[in-house]
């Protein structure tokens, strides 16, 4: 005598299918969705209020990143340019171009552009620009080659875990100071015995407690 119907065997397959699909599929695809362009915005372009290109701007004309982001060296903030540091240059440069209307708007009225942020680090996590440059992390580091992008985009997501790994291993990633802010900088083959000798001449500690980042 038969107690179960036939479909039974098809149903508890299916039953089956989705559990593994609950517990191994849908975890599986918001992690990767969390580390897809779409989640991080590495890789795309943020859209500004005047197309800024960092390639014009320091690899075409030879800015250094300190003529705009004054403060990096000294604040937690790399700072962004005033106005009046953009028209230093465009009162005489391309200073009847309608892109650059935004500009003479805003050196005219004294509102500063309203940038769109690129890196937007969540407020509970501390960051110190000025302590990174005085132990030797380049901007490359983590901004990427800048100076390479006509717009700007995230070279990195930025994740503790990345974080955490160069806390691990600053040896690894630390450069000379006079080479912080070489934007096409590439590590030597001895960068280990290098950032070995520069991590212990800059006192630089791998710190990995919660409250260095989590104030």
């Amino acid at each position: 005598m038969q107690i179960f119907p036939r479909a039974a065997n098809t149903v508890a397959r299916a039953t089956l299918a989705l559990a593994a699909f609950l517990t191994v599929g849908v975890p599986t695809a918001v992690a990767v969705l969390q580390r897809s362009s779409y989640a991080t915005g590495v890789g795309v372009p943020r859209q500004q209020p005047i197309p800024f290109s960092h390639k014009h701007h320091v690899s075409d004309a030879g800015l250094d990143c300190r003529y705009c982001h004054t403060s990096v060296e000294r604040s937690p903030f790399a700072g962004m340019p005033s106005t009046d540091t953009c028209m230093n240059c465009h009162r005489q440069l391309w200073n009847e171009s309608e892109m650059l209307e935004p500009v003479r708007a805003s050196y005219r009225s004294g509102v500063p552009i309203a940038w769109t942020r690129v890196y937007d680090l969540p407020d509970f996590v501390y960051f110190d620009h000025s302590i990174h440059v005085a132990k030797g992390v380049g901007c490359s580091t983590c901004h990427g080659r800048v100076d390479t992008m006509p717009l700007t985009w995230r070279a990195t997501a930025l994740e503790m875990h990345w974080c955490l790994d160069c806390h691990r291993h600053p040896e690894r990633h630390v450069r000379p100071r006079e080479k912080v802010f070489e934007m096409a900088y590439e590590p030597p083959p001895d960068q280990l015995a290098l950032g070995t000798r520069l991590v212990q001449a800059y006192g630089i500690q791998s710190k990995t407690s919660c409250s260095t980042c989590h104030r």
